[in-house]
């Protein structure tokens, strides 16, 4: 049921979609630009009720619709059309059953002679230039430089950015290689702080890098979208403070002493990310009710409150889990480390790779570089806001790299990695905003692309999804060289009102997932049931994908969605809608909710530790969700360390399936099952 099923002439074989996602499609290269003039459909009983037919030069940029309907009717379709172009799509958008599209016959007749197109590769117009300068949000201090001149600049952008959760600055602090002295770098929003060695103990920041929550009285649960990275720290009391809680990642640090993971009055705090690291003394998570920890080295670690999970941590406590909860895995499965931006000797900019790992511990770089590819800057196409897509994906198809400068881009095409290991990082939280219902990003079925530290955005117009990572169907075996999204942030509303189907769609297999947060927003502007919906989070079709670190929050339906075989997921965060309307609105199949974390149930293997769902349903408290966890019943389908909780609105009556007692409201406390099956 391939796509070539849907043009070899046959009325009996036919091409397949998958079930259940939106939009799919099937594409035709005809060899030649030619002019269209009909195009005829022949479904199966499984038919498109919405889709568009478009034509494209290459099949990459500028899909142009010739024609659209939301009242597909099925059976035979005739559409008398006009356009021209090489490449010819048919682009589902809502399916008329539950199952995939079904497609007998796509035939495409032509009103006229065909021309010689330019090979699809080659792009059009001049050749875009590598590398250049990185705008005025990337701030660069060097050692030469006063205490007092760096500190001014730190404290000028924090000032700005300490309670501008919603706003449109970005800035990228970068420290040359060095030593600097006396300083507090307090990192607000949309604020990365990165060493630009090669190592972290190139730049050694004898003072503190912190984050607190004074504009919240303390209470540290929405200190998001902020990082540091690639630096060496020596605290000034001997304790530095990282009090956060979702996307904002710790990454390649080196603290000489201990880290306390929240305010000094030790108010709430929830979730966080270190990868990568070392913590010479302990670690005190204090009020945070759960953090992840992987391939990092500790002194120790202090206590736990509900979820604190370590993989391939050195030092990390043994497993307790739930009491302590404590969940350790001595190793990780398969790890690639996020790609940086660094300055070589002669101080040119270069972005590094480092290499894949499997069954690792500790961090890359202790014990000597850490291995991998060294990028030039010239390697990389240097975006700033108001780039289009089209000169994106020219970039990408010219064989450059893509880096994005701190800001906000308004996409209004999908930029198409559809080469194999390229590079797509951010700087400074840079942000990409699906513009007219637009799929602003997607990975084509090849090797080793590597997108990191992005901030996707959805708009007023329902988008399919925010980023796909692999066409439907995809099939390549990419193991030797996996698709890494690290650090990737997807947001639904918050920012203003705001749509998408689905978040997070992977479909290619061996993916591996470093640290998300998808968020359809409980806050902001355009938070509401109706104002920011989104079905999912994040939708796993592809086989053997490894997740370290999933925050996924609020989506209407199922927040996660497995689908499939050979999927290993190392710790999980999330809270179920707080809007729901009733209980009524939001059931189906006669239950009550939709679980945050479904493995579907043609699954036959996967496994998942550490995960915690919690609820507070502010709208409707007498709301009793059925259950957080849904998974087959099968002894290679393996859950441990999971837990329930209510926030004090609303309760959970099982953990998974049928199993675990209820989470009520008058008990904050959490409701565990150690192993399932």
């Amino acid at each position: 049921m391939g796509p070539a099923k849907a043009v070899d002439g046959s009325g009996s074989s036919r091409w397949s979609s998958e079930h259940g996602v939106d939009p799919q499609w099937i594409q035709i290269d005809l060899g030649a630009t030619t002019q269209i003039c009909q195009v005829s459909l022949s479904w199966q009983r499984s038919y498109a009720k919405a889709y568009r037919v478009e034509v494209s030069a290459d099949g990459v940029n500028g899909w142009t619709p010739i024609y659209s309907t939301t009242t597909g009717a099925g059976g035979t379709e005739t559409l008398n059309v006009s356009g021209s172009g090489r490449f010819i799509r048919l682009y589902g958008t809502a399916r008329a059953t539950q199952y995939g599209y079904s497609l007998f016959e796509f035939s495409v007749f032509s009103s006229g002679p065909g021309t010689d197109p330019s090979p699809s590769t080659t792009p059009s117009g001049p050749a875009l230039p590598g590398g250049g300068d990185l705008g005025s949000n990337v701030i660069v201090f060097d050692p030469g430089q006063s205490s007092a001149t760096i500190q001014a600049k730190l404290d000028q952008v924090f000032t700005q950015q300490e309670k501008n959760q919603f706003g449109t600055e970005r800035y990228q602090l970068l420290f040359k290689p060095g030593s600097y002295s006396g300083l507090n770098a307090q990192i607000g929003f949309y604020t990365s702080i990165n060493g630009l060695g090669q190592n972290p103990q190139d730049v050694q920041i004898h003072g503190d890098v912190t984050v607190d929550a004074g504009w919240m009285a303390g209470n540290a649960t929405q200190n998001f979208w902020r990082s540091a990275e690639n630096l060496s720290v020596y605290p000034v009391n001997g304790t530095d403070r990282w009090a956060v809680a979702q996307a904002a990642p710790f990454r390649r640090m080196d603290v000489h002493g201990g880290m306390t993971l929240a305010s000094p009055n030790c108010g709430w705090a929830s979730g966080g990310y270190i990868a990568d690291s070392r913590v010479s003394g302990q670690i005190s998570p204090c009020s945070q009710q759960q953090w992840f920890t992987r391939d990092s080295t500790i002194g120790s670690w202090k206590s736990a409150l509900w979820n604190m999970v370590f993989s391939g941590v050195q030092g990390a406590p043994a497993t307790s889990f739930p009491s302590p909860a404590y969940t350790t895995l001595t190793t990780s499965p398969v790890t690639q480390e996020k790609p940086y931006l660094y300055a070589d000797a002669s101080g040119a900019y270069r972005v590094f790779v480092p290499s894949l790992r499997t069954n690792s511990s500790g961090a890359t770089w202790i014990n000597g570089q850490t291995p991998g590819t060294s990028l030039p800057l010239s390697q990389f196409y240097v975006a700033k806001p108001g780039v289009t897509a089209a000169t994106l994906n020219q970039a990408v198809a010219q064989g450059l790299n893509l880096l994005f400068t701190p800001g906000v881009y308004h996409l209004s095409q999908t930029v198409n990695v559809n080469r194999a290991g390229t590079v797509v990082l951010g700087l400074g939280y840079a942000t990409i905003v699906a513009d007219n219902g637009v799929l602003p990003m997607q990975v084509g079925d090849v090797d080793g692309v590597k997108i990191a530290s992005l901030l996707f955005d959805a708009g007023p117009t329902n988008s399919p999804a925010l980023l796909q990572v692999g066409p439907a169907g995809a099939s390549g075996n990419h193991a030797g060289a996996p698709n890494l999204i690290s650090d990737v942030f997807l947001r639904v509303g918050g920012a203003g009102a705001a749509k998408v189907t689905n978040a997070l769609v992977v479909n290619n297999n061996n993916t591996i997932i470093d640290h998300i947060w998808a968020w359809r927003a409980d806050h902001g502007a355009g938070a509401g049931w109706t104002s920011n919906p989104s079905d999912t989070g994040l939708i796993v079709n592809g086989q053997n994908v490894t997740a370290y670190g999933l925050f996924v929050e609020h989506f209407e339906k199922y927040n996660v969605i497995w689908n499939g075989n050979g999927g290993k997921t190392i710790f999980f965060q999330n809270e179920l809608p707080y809007d729901p309307p009733s209980a009524a609105a939001w059931s189906h199949d006669g239950i009550t909710g939709y679980a945050a974390y479904k493995v579907a149930n043609t699954v036959t293997s996967h496994e998942a530790w550490g995960m915690g769902s919690y609820c507070v349903f502010t709208t409707d408290p007498s709301i009793a969700a059925y259950h957080s966890f849904e998974a087959p019943v099968n002894t290679n389908v393996r859950f441990h360390d999971l837990l329930t909780v209510s926030l004090g609105k609303g309760s959970i009556t099982h953990v998974i399936n049928d199993t675990g007692d209820t989470a009520t409201p008058d008990h904050v406390t959490p409701h565990t099952v150690v192993s399932y099956p």
